[in-house]
């Protein structure tokens, strides 16, 4: 993939270009080197991957890709803060009458949208799914990945926390909810990357079906009909 040469006219000179296409080009070269690394990354490893082999892709310097990234982990990571920076965007605007898991609940069914813009504007989904599926697959990344899971945990209980008058540290319930429903997302997660469907209608349809499971999944006699089943139709 070709983005054009690194070199550019100093400043003050006749080719100096104006700061909106500047910050254009800065943002077409971030994005082309996002999308070469997550795509060699899918394709032949994480571990694998180098990055003079993404630069080079690219054709700029290694110097231009550090300009970007500070490293191949946070290519790596990028759209999936990203989106977790859209959730947490979206739980701080529901209402406060909500109970916490409903208004987590709300906050990322009502964020897909958002997301999936957000995602297709710098990569396809099919991609972002295969990253998904490198990241599970590649012990150091998965690590990562874990302990970003319970920093994103620690920020949404102190929000839960805020929003209900609570001290996350004296009572134990937002960390509790949280933590539940982060399980239910994770899950939902790993059965996305592991469907043929890779579209955000399948996942907003995995993340309401999963979520319908929580209360009875604690709660009911699990030799009742699964949720989902058995409900009265008409």
């Amino acid at each position: 993939m070709t983005v054009g040469h690194e070199a550019t006219a100093g400043p003050g000179t006749a080719g100096e270009q104006p700061p909106g296409l500047r910050a254009l080009k800065k943002r077409r070269t971030r994005d082309a080197l996002l999308r070469v690394a997550l795509e060699l990354f899918a394709t032949q490893g994480y571990e694998r991957t180098t990055v003079d082999e993404i630069a080079d892709a690219v054709e700029v310097s290694q110097r231009t890709f550090f300009r970007y990234f500070a490293s191949k982990e946070e290519v790596a990571f990028y759209v999936v803060q990203m989106i977790e920076g859209k959730f947490v965007e979206a739980l701080r605007e529901r209402p406060p009458a909500e109970s916490p898991l409903q208004a987590m609940r709300k906050a990322v069914t009502s964020a897909w949208d958002s997301i999936g813009e957000a995602i297709e504007a710098v990569i396809p989904l099919e991609l972002h799914m295969r990253t998904y599926q490198m990241i599970e697959s590649t012990p150091a990344l998965l690590a990562t990945h874990l302990r970003r899971s319970a920093e994103l945990e620690k920020e949404v209980s102190e929000l839960i926390a805020c929003r209900e008058g609570l001290d996350v540290d004296a009572d134990p319930r937002p960390r509790v909810a949280v933590a539940a429903f982060s399980g239910v997302m994770r899950v939902t997660e790993q059965l996305w990357g592991r469907g043929p469907d890779a579209s955000i209608e399948a996942i907003r349809a995995l993340t309401e079906m999963n979520l319908d499971c929580l209360g009875p999944a604690l709660a009911e006699n699990w030799r009742k009909p699964p949720c989902g089943k058995g409900r009265a139709t008409g």
